[in-house]
């Protein structure tokens, strides 16, 4: 009996703790979306860093970030389906597809729709439809393959090695404080983030809406460490809390709250547009807030991505330290 370990809170869950969640190939995808999109801004912020990119440029830019998330496709696809095999999924071709089209699917969309408006008022700042179709080749001429090619070998690959067995009958989950609903958990995760963030943000609005040229790439890519440390950080104490109430259900919950301060770059970005600018017109706030949008959708799926991988190599390595019969 002395040697018998007294159980509470997380310890009792460590048979459900890793049971695969609902719509796991939607999760893999997204997650492997977010990869993509982590590679790809790591590297272009360290390249302007050095002085490789001209702020002046802005055309060099995007160019820039549009091939490297096509070609970041692959290290997409392979993290997205080793978790995917992870989740005793089975359809790898599906889950393939579905990572490839899913995010690159909703943005080109959104960017299509705008476009066709500022077509319609025979705008110079139109994409020409030429430019369209050649981003769309390569959409599936470069990116489409290279996740595919990736998520073959992340299948393939042993899937990612969890320390507890789980029970084949799910434990009943106690009723919830109202401090563990999830929405309060987005604002409570998300404040830390945007605070670390906030100022290097209005910069940003600035050079987009305003015509102003940025140049702090070094400090923006301190500045972009101290996201990722943040997100890790605070993910990690939201999911110790969740799993001490003895809710076990933390794969999306943790990859929603963990991009919590993705609210709050929209709640900035209205504050923005109705004390910053002066639009007045429908296309202009239609553009602002369309393009907006994919910024928010983009930046939630980033720090989306690193709380859940930082959750998950926490919550392995908290359950590979019990001793379970």
């Amino acid at each position: 009996m002395e040697d018998t370990m007294e159980e509470s809170g997380w310890k009792l869950v460590h048979g459900d703790v890793f049971r695969p969640p609902q719509y796991p190939m939607i999760l893999s995808s997204l997650l492997g979306s977010g990869i993509q999109l982590f590679c790809m801004i790591l590297i272009v912020i360290f390249v302007a860093m050095l002085g490789m990119l001209s702020p002046s440029s802005r055309g060099a830019l995007m160019t820039t970030a549009c091939f490297l998330f096509m070609f970041m496709g692959v290290f997409g696809g392979f993290s997205a389906g080793r978790l995917y095999r992870t989740l005793k999924g089975h359809r790898w071709k599906k889950g393939a597809f579905c990572t490839a089209t899913l995010y690159p699917g909703v943005v080109f969309g959104i960017c299509f729709v705008l476009n066709c408006f500022i077509w319609g008022k025979h705008s110079s700042g139109a994409v020409p439809f030429p430019t369209m179709v050649a981003l769309l080749c390569m959409w599936f001429g470069i990116s489409l393959p290279l996740v595919y090619l990736g998520y073959y070998f992340g299948f393939r690959k042993q899937p990612y090695d969890n320390p507890v067995r789980t029970n084949q009958i799910p434990r009943q989950i106690p009723e919830q404080r109202w401090y563990m609903n999830r929405f309060v958990g987005i604002l409570m995760a998300g404040i830390l983030p945007f605070g670390a963030m906030f100022i290097e943000l209005f910069f940003i609005f600035s050079a987009i809406w305003e015509n102003q040229f940025y140049y702090l790439f070094g400090f923006l890519f301190l500045v972009f460490i101290i996201l990722v440390v943040s997100c890790s950080q605070i993910s990690i104490v939201m999911v110790y809390f969740q799993l001490c109430a003895e809710d076990y259900r933390w794969w999306w919950r943790n990859f929603l709250v963990s991009g919590g301060s993705a609210f709050y770059v929209l709640v900035y970005a209205i504050f923005y547009f109705v004390n910053k600018l002066d639009i007045v017109e429908f296309i202009p706030s239609l553009l602002y807030f369309g393009y907006t949008t994919l910024m928010v959708l983009s930046f939630w799926l980033l720090t989306g991505t690193i709380g859940f991988y930082a959750a998950y190599m926490f919550v392995r390595k908290i359950y590979a330290a019990v001793k379970i019969d």
